[in-house]
């Protein structure tokens, strides 16, 4: 009986593992409201204009514009309306490349206010706002999907939702609400995310705890803000600087790409320090939204309860998804980099030329841009192997819109899996690698990711993940 109820567990643990490895490539959109201290610097703008490239790959269900500890008593939604009007000036564009993407009207009625008060100065009772309410009115829609807020400025209007929630509803309902939602905080803007965590120990939380003290230490230890670095601590070493530098984003975002690009302000601290926060949820065969563990665009990140440092509001008295390191060998200098920033510039280069081939979406015709590839295997996303069984990746069908010819690489992403063997594939730089099953003694799950890239340009990139669950030898 007991090796009955292990082999229907294992069966169960495959299929949950089948499906959460393709959530993010299912073709179903994540549900997404932004809370934004726009105007506090110029990397929310820079930001908004990228998401906004990306709106069809997204069920926008709200813009609202917030305080931060940079922004404490007033908000800016003006400026969302300034890049609204220029997105719909592109915005048919746009449509002749991929289809989704909703209209200038539309994400104008999804802009909302919330209250200009820092923090927790705005939670509490007779503090609602037209933000507030407004998640409210989005948990509580009849939607299976998760919602997922991204807090690039203070979180306190979601602190507030959940708060009026907690007066108003039964502790059942609460707790649906609570379960429904998915949170991928830009560090901590204000004191309101430190007590949500410790209020609601069941909410999914993605962050980097801290807020900027003293020459913003707590953003330089963020994972996000790999996405470029930081001008206070100087560039991280590893990720390609170039595809960063002013120059690049004159040539390809700011300059001759029409309206959008224009609204594009010149970077001061950071590039697009918000960004990573919906890179995490494209749809490009990488990530997969439930499992932060397993790496994307917007970064890995493992769930513990983070040891107190200097720049946190408070001590974290639960676990969240937070810092993890990945090992990564950079191209640019031939050496190998280990940390948590790792995690978002190791993708930096594909990130970049898929924002700059949207930028020229806005204006080129579809025969004058490049358009992504289409990866494909031929087995399924899980495979099973036992230790010392040589396992072979094969892509196969892949296709490209644009007749670009394709390229290949295999990567043996070791962080994402439990597996602590290093290892060499046969043939990486091909559609199909091959490798030995490792002997560890353990069941091991191990996490490859198939690269495609085309010659258009610029270049573009696209992915899928196979997991491998390794069975010990009996």
């Amino acid at each position: 009986m007991k090796k009955i109820r292990l082999f229907i567990t294992l069966i169960l643990v495959l299929i949950y593992t089948a499906q959460t490895a393709n959530a993010n490539i299912s073709g179903e959109k994540p549900r997404v409201i932004v809370l934004t201290d726009i105007e506090n610097e110029p990397d929310d703008a820079e930001s908004l204009v990228r998401f906004l490239t990306y709106t069809n790959m997204f069920e926008v269900e709200g813009i609202i514009a917030t305080t931060s500890v940079w922004l404490k008593d007033k908000t800016a939604e003006w400026r969302i309306h300034e890049i609204l009007e220029a997105y719909g000036q592109v915005q048919a564009n746009l449509l002749k490349h991929e289809s989704g993407y909703p209209s200038y009207q539309e994400l104008k009625a999804l802009t909302k206010v919330g209250i200009p008060k820092y923090g927790m100065k705005g939670v509490g009772e007779g503090q609602d706002s037209e933000g507030s309410d407004w998640i409210i009115t989005a948990l509580k829609k009849d939607d299976p999907r998760p919602l997922w807020v991204l807090a690039w400025g203070g979180p306190n209007c979601l602190a507030q939702a959940l708060w009026k929630l907690e007066q108003s509803e039964t502790p059942e309902n609460l707790a649906k609400y609570v379960k429904k939602l998915r949170v991928y905080t830009i560090s901590d803007q204000d004191d309101s995310g430190p007590w949500m965590r410790r209020k609601y120990p069941n909410l999914f939380y993605i962050c980097t705890p801290g807020y900027a003290h003293g020459g913003r230490e707590g953003y330089h230890f963020a994972t996000w803000s790999g996405i470029s670095g930081d001008t206070f601590h100087g560039r991280f070493p590893g990720g390609n600087l170039e595809v960063i530098s002013k120059e690049w984003i004159r040539e390809n975002i700011q300059e001759r790409h029409g309206p959008l690009g224009e609204e594009y302000p010149d970077v001061a601290y950071l590039m697009e320090g918000d960004t990573p926060s919906f890179l995490y949820l494209i749809n490009n065969g990488l990530g997969c939204s439930e499992h932060p563990n397993y790496g994307s665009w917007g970064g890995r990140y493992e769930y513990y309860t983070p040891k107190t440092q200097l720049y946190f509001f408070e001590q974290e008295t639960r676990p969240l998804w937070t810092n993890a390191a990945d090992e990564v060998f950079s191209d640019v200098d031939q050496q190998m980099h280990t940390g948590n920033h790792a995690t978002v510039w190791r993708w930096r280069e594909a990130f970049q030329n898929d924002f700059a081939a949207r930028m020229d979406w806005c204006q080129k015709s579809y025969e004058e841009a490049n358009h992504p590839p289409v990866p494909a295997l031929a087995h399924d996303q899980v495979l099973e192997a036992s230790e010392g069984e040589k396992v072979k990746l094969k892509a196969e069908g892949c296709n490209d819109p644009d007749n670009d010819k394709l390229s290949y690489r295999w990567i043996y992403y070791r962080e994402a899996g439990n597996s602590v063997y290093w290892l060499k594939l046969e043939n990486e730089n091909s559609a199909v690698a091959t490798f030995t099953a490792p002997t560890m003694g353990f069941p091991q799950e191990m996490h490859f990711i198939l690269e495609v890239s085309d010659d258009g340009q610029p270049a573009l990139t696209r992915y899928r993940r196979v997991i491998v669950k390794v069975k010990p030898k009996v």
